[in-house]
């Protein structure tokens, strides 16, 4: 028996239903997440209370996750470690004021994630950068992974900011954490100040990065620039990750007809926040002032053919392997187009404080060997 064709405007119905079950879906887990957050802080809070009015020592932990567990035993994240995690999470935040959970806002967008403390009143740093919105968005693990690595308040709270625009999983977290992402967005040597309007300027700036991270590739020295181009275009996913949010790839060695002539852009992206195409052009060894002009030509060449009436002007960003930041600034200073300079490296040295932070072989050991972490 043949099925009844579908009524009219079916499919829009059905779409919109599955939408709604999907917005539903996110909703209860980033609430099931929140109330685990504040769980956490909640018990945290109570902890150090004790201890600070009675005396407490530490011993009393092992007891109660002890205790927890005889009494609870189908209930998960109550070891003797995670709940020293968070007398440790509370004590981070010990002095953030909790929204009432039902104007939490759970499932919307973080609009704005730094706490506006206009009390005038003395407060840790923490606490002026923190907000509890920021606090119950973000999962259990990435909380446990900021404490662990980042001891600055401002640098923490850069992270959070990033996790929650970009979407980062944990292991992107801590990528972008062992790369210092914080110290080399918005380094890139402009002249966006000059040739956009802000706020664009400003949001272009910081779209940026000096210098951009290539270790997925592999290639041996010396390399020509196509070589670096395929690697690139090879690990797309890795290099869109490093280019950062917003980048959507439109093509390599993208031709284009000026004069009767051929011309090929080395690499072609459409950036969705700011709304314009941006040219990334390769070049090994140092900045030469004469790769201003070329880029400047790329750019003018793409708003003329490729851009759209509501698009922004058309941004170039010339990646070297090394460059002077004032023979750079007196290059992009007579083009009319907006152009970035920034550098790539292949390999990174690791950063001294981060190799300090990392785990010797007895705390490897004991983690393999230990309790599972409850996260």
């Amino acid at each position: 028996m043949n099925e009844p064709a579908a009524p009219i405007h079916y499919a829009g119905l059905l779409a919109e239903i599955r939408q709604r079950i999907q917005t539903a879906q996110t909703r209860a887990m980033l609430g099931v997440n929140a109330e685990l957050i504040r769980l956490y802080w909640e018990i945290g809070q109570m902890l150090d209370a004790r201890q600070q009015s009675e005396g407490w020592g530490a011993a009393v932990i092992p007891r109660l996750a002890r205790d927890i567990r005889n009494e609870l035993p189908e209930l998960k994240g109550f070891s003797e470690r995670n709940i020293k995690r968070m007398l440790a999470f509370y004590r981070e935040y010990a002095g953030l004021t909790w929204m009432p959970q039902a104007s939490t806002g759970i499932g919307q967008k973080v609009q704005q994630v730094v706490a506006q403390i206009e009390t005038g009143q003395k407060v840790p740093p923490a606490v002026a950068l923190f907000s509890s919105e920021v606090l119950l968005a973000l999962p259990w693990g990435h909380h446990l992974l900021l404490m662990e690595k980042l001891k600055d308040a401002a640098t923490r709270h850069w992270y959070m900011q990033a996790t929650l625009a970009n979407g980062w999983s944990r292991n992107i977290l801590q990528m972008q954490i062992e790369t210092a992402a914080h110290a080399r967005q918005g380094k890139a040597t402009s002249n966006f100040a000059l040739r956009l309007l802000p706020p664009q300027s400003d949001l272009a700036q910081q779209a940026l990065k000096d210098p951009y991270l290539f270790d997925f590739l592999t290639l041996a020295t010396p390399f020509h620039e196509r070589e670096l181009e395929t690697g690139l275009i090879v690990h797309l996913e890795k290099f869109l990750l490093e280019l950062g949010q917003g980048f959507a790839f439109v093509g390599r060695q993208y031709h284009v007809d000026v004069g009767e002539q051929d011309f090929y852009i080395d690499l072609l992206f459409y950036h969705l926040r700011l709304r314009c195409f941006m040219v990334i052009e390769l070049k090994r060894g140092a900045f030469k002032p004469e790769y201003a002009g070329k880029m400047n030509f790329y750019c003018s060449v793409v708003d003329d053919v490729l851009k759209h009436a509501s698009d922004a002007p058309t941004i170039g960003l010339i990646l070297c392997q090394t460059h002077n930041a004032v023979i750079a600034e007196y290059a992009l200073r007579g083009v009319d187009t907006p152009i970035g300079v920034s550098t790539f490296e292949l390999t990174r040295a690791l950063p001294t404080e981060l190799a300090s932070s990392l785990p010797t072989i007895e705390q490897i050991e004991q983690e393999l060997g230990g309790a599972p972490a409850d996260e």
